[in-house]
């Protein structure tokens, strides 16, 4: 296997992009990414392509030839990668592979979704394709109401309050402030939180990330051709990749995301760190009580210990490890298959010097994106 480095990074802003279609937010991410890695498209030998439903989204399929046309990616293998939300990890995963493996030098990934075309019921009935269809929606049981079942369980058995989920949401507000892709530049208090609009108790309204479009893409390459082109890469010191059930009511511990484990475990041992080395982290907080397993679940903190972790400020941007310090998908918005893409822009952005005034002295950073309620989940490590 060999050494693969991140060298160019690019996004479109996240939000409700009426203007913009699902391939003119894929090409512009495409092309910023190619700019500022000053690469050419003749240089690039492969793309790949996180997207969760561009049928059901946008009516559009075979992404992978499309975002290829319209980029000017004449004739390179282009594949699309499918995960529900964690499409865009997966696609980063993918890549990484290909240029690990020694198949191709120079890949493009690109994770990109167009979700606000379509009326809020057809949405709901999109992302519900991402749960066990037979065994949880035809039930009535969406996303807000598996992780309100998570949540209240996590309540009872750990004694996590709504206040602790709600400064989740406080804190990544604040940090999408100074975020321009952000989707959400509006602070809000716990008592915003605790006052919105329940959607399944104790789940409300301000726990929960929104509908959003927007793409971002990366360039990732050889440590040959990093060296042989004196650029200055951000390494990707280990990916891992797991499933569990995707329904919640087979597994063992409905507390604990599996696969998040099994993945944190495959990416901390190839990267040679521990979750203590971890400096700074992109997780997936869908819901606040999402950010609260994920902080358990890839060990920042023992099982039933996020909610006092949190409470305490070690997640803020000054805290212990900054965590979702671009406003995580709750305030940074959630375009599906872009979140996993968009993760490692942010926190190769912030290793390499891109963004100037967050966490400026990290070295090691962690994305964590997950499919569903848990049914997939993508770890990346990275190294300045």
């Amino acid at each position: 296997m060999r050494d693969v480095a991140v060298i160019g990074v690019g996004a479109t802003k996240f939000g409700q992009l009426w203007d913009n279609g699902l391939q003119d937010l894929a090409t512009s991410a495409i092309n910023l990414s190619l700019n500022d890695a000053r690469i050419s498209r003749d240089s690039v030998q492969s793309l790949y392509v996180g997207s969760m439903s561009g049928g059901l989204f946008s009516s559009q399929e075979h992404l992978g030839s499309l975002f290829a046309d319209w980029a000017g990616l004449k004739n390179v293998p282009a594949t699309r990668v499918e995960g529900a939300c964690a499409s865009g990890g997966l696609a980063l995963r993918q890549a990484y592979i290909d240029v690990a493996s020694g198949m191709h030098d120079v890949v493009v990934v690109v994770g990109a979704e167009k979700m606000t075309d379509i009326s809020g019921a057809a949405v709901t009935r999109a992302l519900s394709t991402a749960a066990s269809y037979e065994n949880e929606a035809v039930f009535g049981a969406t996303f807000p109401g598996l992780y309100a079942m998570i949540a209240r369980m996590h309540m009872e058995k750990f004694g996590t309050t709504e206040e602790q989920m709600a400064l989740v949401a406080v804190k990544n507000h604040q940090n999408a402030l100074s975020n321009p892709y952000a989707q959400f530049h509006r602070q809000i208090t716990m008592e915003d939180v605790l006052r919105s609009t329940k959607l399944a108790d104790p789940i409300k309204l301000l726990d929960a990330s929104p509908i959003s479009d927007g793409a971002a893409a990366l360039i990732l390459v050889s440590k040959d051709y990093a060296q042989k082109n004196s650029v200055e890469p951000v390494w990707i010191a280990g990916s891992g990749c797991a499933t569990d059930t995707i329904s919640l009511h087979d597994r063992d511990d409905m507390l604990t995301l599996k696969a998040t484990v099994l993945a944190a475990k495959q990416a901390y041992q190839q990267a040679g760190v521990g979750p203590g080395d971890v400096q700074i982290a992109e997780v997936h907080d869908c819901f606040t009580i999402a950010e609260l397993l994920a902080i358990e679940d890839l060990g920042f903190v023992e099982k039933g210990k996020s909610g006092p972790f949190v409470q305490a400020g070690n997640t803020d941007i000054t805290g212990k490890i900054p965590i979702n310090v671009s406003g995580g998908l709750k305030a940074k918005g959630h375009p599906i298959g872009a979140t996993g893409v968009m993760q490692a822009v942010e926190i190769v952005s912030i290793l390499s010097g891109r963004t100037k005034g967050k966490c400026i002295n990290a070295e090691i950073g962690l994305t964590h994106n997950i499919g569903g309620s848990g049914g997939t989940a993508v770890v990346h490590i990275f190294k300045k």
